[in-house]
């Protein structure tokens, strides 16, 4: 195989901008698109002069492709990654990966029957930005010392009550499945998991539903996370704030990260910290520190997703390591479920969390549903071509 031939399934905005590029990847070419709104499907088709399909089925089994991208809504990830997978081609999915815990680890146990074969990869592209990833750098290699405490300040999601009447499955417990959460903040939820290298254990959150917005979904969450190694976590979003802060700050053994305004920040502490507090004869005395700002190349928003794409496409082509392995999306996603159980359920919630018992507690949530969807509906004129992500 010179080129890969890739299909992308759903044209809402994030679909439309992977086809903008596709034919500019070396090794890569748009094979394909599918959507259910001809009028999208066509306009689409006439710019790229590719075949167009209205049932992702059709898509698989066309033989005009060997890999698609899936940027669909939601729930439909991971079947169509599914169905992807039995007709012998790649995956590349949008984040999330799925809605539900249970359903993506089904998902992931239908992949190992063709991982020798085929490749699964997920759009987490803000892997790829060097701020996280020298966070990352910094904790593996032990300069932080153990981790005690991650914070999370992420409040700059700020939507106004059209954007949540520009498509009909938006902030639908059946159409998205959430809102802050399962929408904006999946890379928020991964990077926190990634970056640190481990899971939380427990989750105790408030979660505010339809506070900011006429929505039946959270627009609002704070919540607190509890590790294996005892140390403490916090998550703070929002999508009715403005104007909103975003700061991560991870403290560890021998200091504080801090990665604000896309700056990182290493307030190295020269001692040990738990020495300090366990060993010192002084009743007040604090470690020296060095404050060192850590120089960060700028990372392109574009760029980044584009990259993704072409590491997917290079997987494919020369078994080269992806940027994020489709199975690693179930993490973020557990940790977006813990959230809003904990909150709409006013109670601490442990990891691993229970399929069956995620996926009554989801149900009972969309049969709720209805009322402030009609509301938001009712708010702002509907855009029928930003339908997606």
């Amino acid at each position: 195989m010179e080129k890969v031939r890739i299909g992308v399934i759903g044209l809402g905005n994030m679909g439309s901008f992977h086809c903008g590029y596709m034919n500019s990847l070396s090794g890569a070419t748009l094979g394909a698109v599918c959507d259910v709104e001809p009028k999208i499907l066509k306009k689409f088709t006439d710019k790229h002069g590719v075949r167009g399909f209205t049932d992702y089925k059709e898509l698989l089994k066309s033989g005009t492709c060997d890999a698609v991208l899936i940027a669909t809504p939601h729930y439909y990830h991971p079947p169509i990654a599914e169905a992807a997978f039995a007709a012998g081609l790649h995956v590349l999915s949008e984040k999330p990966i799925g809605v539900t815990v249970g359903s993506v680890r089904k998902l992931n146990k239908t992949y190992q029957k063709y991982k020798n074969k085929l490749k699964f990869g997920i759009v987490y592209q803000n892997r790829t930005n060097p701020l996280y990833g020298k966070m990352r750098d910094i904790i593996a290699k032990g300069e932080l010392g153990e981790i005690t405490r991650v914070t999370w300040l992420i409040t700059d999601w700020f939507r106004t009550w059209t954007y949540y009447a520009s498509g009909g499955w938006r902030a639908t417990w059946a159409g998205e499945g959430g809102g802050v959460i399962i929408n904006q903040c999946p890379h928020n939820l991964d990077l926190l998991q990634w970056v640190v290298g481990m899971m939380p254990s427990r989750v105790t959150a408030v979660v505010g539903l339809g506070k900011t917005h006429p929505i039946e979904v959270e627009d609002e969450v704070s919540a607190i996370l509890e590790f294996p190694n005892g140390a403490t976590g916090h998550f703070v979003t929002a999508t009715g704030e403005a104007p909103g802060t975003n700061r991560f700050e991870i403290c560890g053994d021998r200091g504080k990260l801090v990665a604000e305004h896309g700056k990182l920040t290493f307030v190295r502490t020269r001692e040990s910290v738990r020495d300090v507090r366990e060993n010192s004869p002084h009743s007040f005395y604090s470690p020296e520190t060095w404050t060192i700002d850590i120089p960060i190349p700028k990372s392109d928003f574009n760029a980044m997703h584009k990259g993704v794409t072409e590491k997917f496409v290079a997987a494919i082509l020369r078994n080269e390591p992806l940027v994020a392995e489709g199975v690693e999306g179930v993490r973020g996603l557990e940790i977006g479920n813990a959230i809003l159980m904990s909150g709409v359920e006013k109670k601490s919630v442990d990891l691993p969390l229970k399929d069956a018992v995620f996926e009554a507690f989801m149900q009972k949530l969309i049969k709720s549903g209805g009322k402030r969807k009609k509301l938001v509906r009712e708010a702002a004129p509907v855009d029928l071509l930003a339908s997606t992500k």
